[in-house]
Parts: C-alpha cells; sequence; structure tokens
C-alpha cells in the first residue's frame, strides 16, 4: 500500500465504526412470542449483553426458522468488536429472510471490519446501485467500498468511490488523502495534483499533501518540483515518516549527494532502522571514497532488508576494496539477481571479473551493459512502498483522531 495507507485505513474504520452502530440493530416481527423477544429485547436495551446473548440463543432454539434472533446475535458479536462472529449470524440471518431491512448492509460492515474486504465488496455494489445518488446511505456506501478497494490494494478502483464521497463531504481530510493516494497508486497523476489542492484548502500546512504531491511530481519526472514538494513536506512536519528519505533520494538521483546525505542522516536521526536510508547513505559514502564508514551502514541495512539490490552491490564494491573478493563476488551476484536490467550492477561485475582476468566472464557482463537500455532510477513512490512492506516505518505513525 502506499504511504500512510494503513493510518487512513485506521481513518476510515473509525468513521465506519460510527455508522455501524447508527444503523446496525435490526428486528423482525412475527415468529416469535412476545414474552420471549421482550426479555431478549430488554435485556439488548438495558445493554446487558451477556444477558441478552442468552436470551437470543433460546429465541433462535424455539424459532430455528426465526431470521430475528440471528440478526440479533450478530449485532450482540459487532457490538464487542468480534466482527468474524458476526458475520456467519448475518449470514444465517440473511438465509432465512433475504429482505430483512438493514441486515446485508449490517453484514458488510462487519465483513469490512474484519478485513475480509473483497466480500465486503460483493455484499455492498448491489446495495449503492439500489440507493437513491447523493442520499447519506450512498455516501456511506461509497465510503466504505473506495475503502474496500483500497485496503486490498484495487487503487484504480477505489478511485471513482472516493471521487464521489469526497464530492459530497466538503471537509474531510483523511478521505482526500485516501483518494490522492488511489490516484498516485494507479498513476492518475493530475488527479493527485487536484486533491492536492483541496487538501491545501483544508490544511495549508499538510505535510502528507506536500508528500503526495511530491510523489506525482517525481513519477511525472518533475525532479524539481519534487524537490520543492518535499522541502515543504520537510518544513511542515520533520518527524514525519520517510519525508527526508524522500527528499533525500530525489537529490541523489540528481547528483546532489552530499545535501543527499544530509537528508538520509535525518531521517535515521527520525527512525535509526530505517533500511534505505541506511543504504543510501553509504552509497554516498563509497562515491565519496569513504568505504570505512560505508561498510557498517551497508551491512545493518541488509540484515534489515535482505532485497536491497543497492545494499548488496555497493557491500560487493566495499569487500572488493578490502580484498575479500569471495564476498564480494557473492553479494554482486545477488544484486545481479534482485535487478538483473540495472546496468551499474553488470558493469561492475565485468570489472571485478576483468581485475580477476576472466575475461570470458567479463565480456560477458559488459555485453550485458551495452544491451540493457538505459534505465532510470526507481521513483520514490516505490522506494516508499518498498519500505511500507518492510513495516518500516509506518509501524509508528500515529493515527490522528477522527471527530465522529
Amino acid at each position: 500500500m502506499a504511504l500512510y495507507a494503513r493510518q487512513i485505513l485506521q481513518f476510515a474504520t473509525s468513521v465506519c465504526m460510527a455508522l455501524f452502530m447508527a444503523g446496525i440493530c435490526v428486528s423482525q416481527t412475527g415468529t416469535t412470542t412476545v414474552d420471549e423477544r421482550q426479555i431478549a429485547i430488554a435485556a439488548e436495551q438495558q445493554g446487558n449483553l451477556v444477558g441478552a446473548e442468552t436470551a437470543w440463543k433460546a429465541v433462535s432454539i424455539a424459532h430455528s426458522a426465526s431470521a430475528e434472533p440471528y440478526a440479533h446475535l450478530g449485532y450482540l458479536e459487532a457490538k464487542q468488536e468480534r466482527y468474524k462472529q458476526a458475520v456467519p449470524l448475518y449470514r444465517k440471518a440473511l438465509a432465512l429472510d433475504p429482505h430483512m431491512a438493514g441486515l446485508p448492509l449490517n453484514l458488510g460492515l462487519s465483513l469490512f471490519k474484519s478485513g475480509d474486504m473483497k466480500d465486503a465488496i460483493q455484499i455492498l455494489t448491489p446495495l449503492l446501485a439500489k440507493s437513491p445518488v447523493s442520499s447519506p446511505e450512498a455516501q456511506r456506501l461509497n465510503i466504505l467500498i473506495g475503502m474496500s478497494h483500497y485496503g486490498i490494494g484495487e487503487f484504480a478502483a477505489a478511485v471513482p468511490y472516493l471521487k464521489e464521497a469526497t464530492t459530497h463531504d466538503t471537509e474531510s481530510l483523511w478521505l482526500r488523502l485516501a483518494l490522492a493516494q488511489s490516484c498516485l497508486a494507479s498513476k492518475q497523476f493530475p488527479c493527485v495534483l487536484d486533491v492536492y489542492r483541496e487538501i491545501l484548502a483544508l490544511n495549508a500546512e499538510s505535510a502528507e499533501a506536500d508528500m503526495l504531491a511530491g510523489e506525482a511530481l517525481d513519477e511525472m519526472r518533475d525532479h524539481a518540483g519534487a524537490i520543492r514538494q518535499f522541502r515543504a513536506a520537510v518544513k511542515a512536519d520533520p518527524k514525519m515518516p520517510n519525508v527526508h528519505f524522500a527528499l533525500g533520494y530525489v537529490l541523489w538521483t540528481q547528483n546532489q549527494i552530499e545535501e543527499a546525505a544530509s537528508e538520509f542522516k535525518a531521517e535515521l536521526a527520525n527512525t535509526p532502522d530505517h533500511p534505505q536510508a541506511l543504504s543510501y547513505l553509504a552509497d554516498v559514502d563509497i562515491k565519496l571514497s569513504d568505504t570505512v564508514d560505508a561498510q557498517p551502514l551497508l551491512e545493518k541495512a541488509i540484515r534489515l532488508d535482505p532485497k536491497i539490490a543497492l545494499g548488496h552491490l555497493d557491500l560487493g564494491i566495499v569487500y572488493a576494496e578490502l580484498g575479500r573478493r569471495t564476498e564480494a563476488l557473492r553479494e554482486m551476484k545477488i544484486a545481479e539477481e534482485q535487478n538483473p536490467s540495472d546496468q551499474k550492477v553488470h558493469w561492475r561485475m565485468g570489472r571485478f571479473y576483468q581485475e580477476e582476468g576472466k575475461k570470458a566472464e567479463a565480456k560477458a557482463e559488459f555485453d550485458k551493459t551495452r544491451t540493457l537500455q538505459k534505465t532510470f532510477d526507481e521513483s520514490v513512490f516505490k522506494k516508499l512502498k518498498d519500505a511500507q512492506k518492510k513495516g518500516q516505518p509506518d509501524d509508528q505513525a500515529q493515527s490522528v483522531p477522527v471527530n465522529n
């Protein structure tokens, strides 16, 4: 998921919980005696969840063909945030009475809250088709369906639902952040910049918005614009996860390596175990012929994330200079396996084989270097996405409270 995906999803589920509790309790008349139903409903209304559950279970045994007790038992599970347990109860009720008011929505909400977003989409999408456009129910469903697609990484599918939701919610920051992230991940860059302007209208100093705009501009190869936006993000919130790394990485791609090093160091001051900041800071050291400082940084980076190809390549260079030739070749081969289209890797391996006197192997690597088309550096978006897959450093991000 893109930057802040987990945080935004937490925002969304907080809002959805409010929607859930506002509309979840449904009832049906006709299949149980008044006394049985009254005992169960009274316990439920008094907040006696244990008593209500016992009473509704008794009703379900006595009247197994009635949907009502299963709907209420599902509600009781959901009220206690046991959404996975609520789902089969709602499904049972829905099978018994497909027309019970509110029941499909409650099932969809429990699926969403339990993390089963694919099934939530299947349940909620038909409800949206039946809802009047611009109605409160349609707004709730657009948010839920959009955030479900967002939550499982279907960003292009999320965009139209989140766009519709933001059209009818003029003040929601988290919703716009989710939309901007979805546009960015699906490479709809003008959409990112449009939403960026909307976010700034709500919060003129939004570091998150500046980061998103920077990522979009970097993807569009507007490096000067990306640097400008990342600088604004650093100014707005210098402690935000990844903000210094993002700026440093774009500076690194533009060969502004000394300033890039300062940003990588600032990122490490915020997050000492940031593997990519460690790796790219070491690469700057190597470019400045400082392999002594680079070695421990690279070894730590690879321990934290063994999939950083640049880290393996640079560590191979360091080991080669130290005379540790077997280890150097091992690291370079790992880099080649992880990024076979990188010309730098093949060129370095060619140099290595040449120094070893292995002419055939050197020629093969140099031939690969010549035949490969020039590759661009990966975007900030790709680098940040890789960092998030490692849980670094988004796990340390704090959620911003939502006023429900």
